[in-house]
């Protein structure tokens, strides 16, 4: 059986997009992460997510396998990208939609 730091790390290495966050896209359960999935859906690619409210291990091993304290939490190619502020300020300044846009370019073939 493998450790909720492994399943992390594999969640994290097996999806090119992927935000930790409290609820689902559809149904946010914080402020943060619906303005963070917000900006994520507005760069119009797809993206994974784990609910943490649904899986309290992740929820509790993801701020010391990360090194941050809070969700959400947005991951790109294996890379911590941020929380809601930095998510929120990248999408203003048309960082977030590059960067989705170009990891999501990479990775059409793995569908």
């Amino acid at each position: 059986m493998s450790t909720t730091v492994e399943n992390i790390q594999r969640q994290i290495s097996e999806n090119p997009i992927l935000i930790y966050m409290k609820g689902t896209p559809q149904l946010p359960q914080c402020g943060f992460s619906a303005q963070t999935v917000q900006a994520l859906m507005a760069c119009g690619e797809r993206f994974a997510f784990v609910n943490v409210l649904d899986n309290p291990d992740i929820r509790a091993e993801l701020p010391k396998v990360a090194n941050w304290p809070t969700f959400p939490q947005l991951w790109v190619e294996g890379e911590l990208v941020g929380g809601c502020d930095i998510v929120v300020e990248m999408y203003q300044n048309g960082e977030l939609e590059t960067l989705i846009k170009e990891t999501a370019a990479k990775h059409k073939d793995d569908e």
